[in-house]
């Protein structure tokens, strides 16, 4: 005896496998993007402006210029190790442990000067700010000279933009397929059914009562791609944290949860205009358009 069709119900395998697919991609361009704009955080965190002080700097006047430095907008709130002076002998050692030479053994003399490594907020790195940042700490009394890697805010900011473009234009592009993709192929599993839409119309059952059951059927299929999608990220996110170095830093686990959240969010109001659009057509074509 043949299995009566219930109205809403069709495989479902190749949309959500579909789904799970283009999700799991657009979520994986999320997880790079944060990984990405966290990974620019701590390279911007680490940015050291030097300012070299004047020779026979006294002990007070060291301290004077430390404490000055220290209240400046600009400077790095919340790290202790926001301004930290290195003496000239320090220097020095950093030097030669760096370049496996002793230039005092040629020069006779340390040329260094004491100096006051200071971290900047990520708010001012940019070109411009920090140039500025440069001529109010060189206007200090007891300073020689300030010196930061020029060009580095700018050249980290132009790339990351490139970065976030074209992660941006992959995840639409991702879109529109998964949309396109999905729409056809629950296009056709309702075409199996339309002989039950239209026998439904005939003894009055409303778009509404008709659409319901499909409806619920669409959004449980985006919630079942969304939650698979994210377990897949997980795996990866955790999978690469474990076998990369340093990864672990990266990791913004509030993020990745809201990151969670928008992909399932994201299956299941796919789900939903698919199933919908689709649908509508059924809904609407002539008894001679079902043969």
């Amino acid at each position: 005896m043949a299995k009566k069709k219930k109205i809403g119900s069709y495989p479902n395998t190749m949309i959500v496998v579909s789904l799970t697919a283009a999700l799991f991609l657009i979520g994986f361009c999320g997880l790079l993007v944060i990984q990405s704009r966290k990974l620019v955080s701590v390279i911007k965190q680490n940015l050291q402006v030097t300012v070299f002080l004047e020779k026979d700097l006294g002990a007070a006047e060291r301290e004077n210029l430390y404490k000055e430095i220290r209240e400046k907008p600009f400077i790095l709130k919340g790290a202790d190790s926001s301004v930290v002076f290195v003496s000239r002998e320090q220097a020095a050692r950093e030097f030669i442990e760096g370049t496996k030479e002793d230039f005092t053994t040629l020069l006779g003399e340390n040329p260094l000067l004491d100096s006051y490594r200071v971290k900047v907020d990520e708010e001012y790195f940019n070109e411009e700010k920090l140039k500025a940042i440069q001529g109010q700490l060189e206007r200090l009394k007891g300073v020689h000279e300030v010196v930061y890697h020029q060009d580095l805010a700018d050249q980290i900011n132009r790339n990351i933009s490139k970065v976030y473009l074209v992660l941006a234009a992959f995840a639409i592009v991702m879109l529109i397929i998964i949309v396109i993709l999905i729409n056809n192929t629950i296009k056709l599993a309702i075409y199996s059914q339309r002989f039950l839409i239209r026998s439904m119309q005939l003894v009055g059952a409303t778009d509404g009562f008709i659409q319901r059951p499909f409806l619920m059927h669409g959004a449980l299929q985006g919630v079942v791609g969304g939650v698979l999608a994210c377990i897949f990220l997980v795996i990866l996110q955790q999978t690469a944290v474990r076998n990369i170095e340093g990864l672990v830093v990266l990791q913004e686990y509030s993020k990745l949860g809201i990151l969670l959240l928008t992909v399932i969010l994201l299956g299941v109001l796919v789900g939903l205009a698919c199933t919908y659009q689709s649908l509508s057509r059924y809904l609407r074509i002539s008894l001679d358009d079902l043969y």
